[in-house]
């Protein structure tokens, strides 16, 4: 017996502990996969201070709180409350605490919790309950396993028990230690009990981090609007259930991404509309309009769980001809206006919606008063167009969406934050399903919206003007010269039928601006400018490479800066990079073959300095890169004074159309469509 691990830790100026401590336990206690990837959360069922006393008695100001993330019912936290009394009754008589543990004294008080370990989509994995007493005048954390046994009584699992111990050495020397008291007998199912090793080590080392860097964020927790353990469940049902679309996706994006990413989008609304129904006392499922609804898998998915909804893009997708009749979508441009109104809707979703994000609030609070909805942002738009920072002090990401949530507060909103658990770095998502005022007042906020648009108007101008300083035409176009003139005093009832004059939707057709479609010819050129300019560039770089005891001398060429490069292409090679985005760079990384671009320097890529391929890159890309094997023609070997700096049988690329082969990778893309 003794300690599983011991970290120190230093607290100068003795600002943090023990406080920092609490907090970094708070983490483990509500987020345990911050630490522990292969749990999807934890759900608290009930949380209270308990008494060493023969009563077991819960303190009346620490209730329940219900069965996880969302709030709930005042009788779900009196049943949670009782069930923690009663737990605590039953397992104390099973105590006192073997050592190395330290036992539970000083004041007559504990804080206990009660929570539930939720396992990450693993057959066969159940969750876990435990009962964690926290002994703030010790220092100590317990964490009690518990079994039901055939009777319903809980049992503690002793073998698992655990304990996190914080002592103060001296000065500004702590140590934070676990121990457990049977580390002989420990069980480990690789999940929900992990390996003590893993306790002591990785575990530690993040909590004892934890403990003196404790920073504030500027985000909310994870799914805080609902049950962590109902998400856990729906979201494994729905991925079983549509899981089959990874295989059939037959657009350009990557498919376990999106697909995963609706499918957890769509369970956190299923679950969030089912609370609203139990908290409103509705029987029938909301109805909903996705705007900007892309691939409509979301609808798709909506749909099939018994939600009457449609969703509406300004371009259709090939993937609407799989989803079949159930499925409502539709090909339409949306003009925020007094046309494009939805009275007869429960929710409005925008779910990465673009130049509508900022519209979505406006749009519910004007179709009716009952309207919901939900917003995930991710590009930066404002009313106008493309959102222009103000706040330097903060990032980019959390000043668009404090503009934002402002929107839905103007509006009328309750503005409720979350955070998602989506596959993207832009998850922080906005809800408004209650208004800030009453029914008879919904002209006043209407006039508060119109002003509040026009106010946004006018900070484009401004920003118009400053940019026109700077530039002979004006590249705000006909925006200025709208948002220039006088609103009329009675604009609430005479702007007509569009909102803001000006307000530029989405093209049909996608424009593709990475290079992609500039001409063959035209892209040969550049590149062979560039390589040759690289390649003469005085002092010339060459690189040795001893093989079978020969010298082989291969011309690598200078590095230059981007800006060196452009300065030697001509003035329409550059206009025409220019219309693209990312310009001369973005051209030069689609040709990696040839060149590689390090810190806004390009330099000849040389083939014999690239790494092997690794044994543990994921199935996928190892089947592509095979597949793509002597595909092309190789630069080099055509175009190098030296040729190739591979020989032929190492270099992935064909020395000679001889050795070419057909593309399975383009095949297969055509029998797809």
């Amino acid at each position: 017996m003794g300690p599983v691990g011991t970290a120190a830790v230093r607290d100068p100026g003795g600002a943090a502990l023990p406080r920092g401590f609490w907090a970094a336990v708070r983490v483990w206690l509500e987020k345990p996969q911050v630490a522990n990837r292969r749990l999807s959360g934890a759900a608290v069922q009930a949380e209270g201070t308990v008494l060493l006393g023969e009563g077991g008695e819960i303190s009346p100001c620490f209730a329940g709180v219900g069965a996880g993330g969302g709030g709930g019912a005042q009788e779900g936290r009196a049943a949670g409350a009782a069930e923690l009394g009663r737990l605590w009754r039953e397992v104390r008589g099973q105590l006192p605490l073997p050592p190395p543990l330290a036992g539970w004294g000083g004041p007559s008080e504990l804080r206990a919790l009660l929570r539930t370990l939720l396992p990450r989509g693993r057959p066969g994995a159940a969750p876990a309950r435990e009962l964690v007493v926290q002994d703030v005048h010790n220092g100590t954390v317990t964490f009690l396993p518990l079994e039901e046994n055939s009777e319903g009584k809980y049992l503690v699992k002793k073998c698992n028990i655990y304990q996190i111990q914080l002592k103060h050495i001296k000065d500004e020397e702590w140590s934070v230690s676990v121990v457990a008291p049977f580390p002989e007998d420990w069980f480990s199912d690789g999940i929900v009990y992990p390996k003590l090793a893993w306790l002591g080590n990785e575990f530690l080392s993040k909590l004892a981090k934890w403990s003196v860097e404790q920073k504030p964020s500027e985000f909310k927790s994870t799914l805080s609007l609902i049950s962590v353990a109902k998400y856990t469940k729906v979201y494994q049902d729905l991925k079983e259930k549509y899981k089959e679309m990874v295989k059939v996706w037959p657009e350009v994006t990557d498919p376990e991404k999106f697909v995963y990413e609706d499918v957890a989008i769509a369970t956190y609304l299923l679950i969030l509309w089912e609370e609203e129904r139990k908290e409103k006392g509705l029987t029938k499922k909301q109805s909903f309009v996705d705007l900007g609804c892309g691939n409509g898998l979301l609808v798709h998915i909506l749909n099939n769980e018994g939600h009457s909804g449609r969703g509406i893009d300004v371009r259709r997708r090939k993937i609407w001809d799989m989803y079949g009749p159930e499925t409502h979508l539709e090909e339409a441009t949306i003009i925020p206006g007094d046309s494009h109104l939805f009275p007869d809707t429960d929710w409005l979703i925008g779910n990465h919606s673009d130049e509508l994000t900022p519209w979505i609030p406006v749009i519910a609070a004007r179709s009716s008063y009952s309207c919901c909805y939900f917003v995930l942002p991710c590009c930066f738009f404002d009313f106008h167009g493309k959102y222009s920072r103000r706040q330097s002090k903060k990032t980019q990401y959390r000043e668009y969406l404090d503009f934002v949530a402002q929107v839905g507060s103007v509006c009328g909103f309750h503005v409720e934050e979350d955070c998602l658990r989506i596959p993207s770095t832009k998850r922080v998502s906005f809800v408004g399903k209650s208004r800030t005022y009453p029914a008879a007042e919904r002209a006043l906020i209407d006039k508060q919206i119109t002003q509040f648009i026009n106010s946004r108007r006018t900070c484009a101008v401004a920003t118009c003007d400053r940019r026109v300083e700077f530039n002979h035409k004006d590249p705000c176009g006909d925006l200025c010269k709208e948002a220039g003139s006088e609103p009329p005093e009675d604009e609430a009832e005479t702007a007509g039928t569009v909102w803001m004059p000006g307000f530029q939707p989405r093209e049909k057709v996608e424009q593709i601006r990475n290079c992609a479609s500039l001409p063959r010819d035209f892209v040969d050129e550049v590149v062979l400018n560039v390589a040759n300019l690289l390649l003469n560039a005085a002092p010339q770089k060459s690189c040795s490479d001893e093989q079978g005891g020969n010298m082989n001398t291969w011309n690598q060429g200078e590095s230059l800066s981007l800006r060196e490069v452009a300065e030697h292409l001509n003035k329409e090679t550059l206009k025409k990079l220019k219309s693209e985005y990312g310009g001369l760079q973005t051209l030069l990384k689609n040709n990696h073959q040839v060149f590689e671009v390090l810190n806004g320097r390009v330099h000849i890529r040389d083939w014999r300095k690239e790494k092997p391929p690794s044994k543990t890159k994921p199935e996928v890309k190892r089947r592509l890169s095979a597949e793509a094997f002597k595909t092309r023609l190789c630069w080099f070997f055509i175009h190098h004074p030296d040729g190739c700096s591979l020989p032929s049988e190492a270099c992935p690329y064909a020395h000679g159309t001889e050795e070419l082969r057909q593309s399975q990778i383009i095949k297969k893309k055509k029998h797809i469509q």
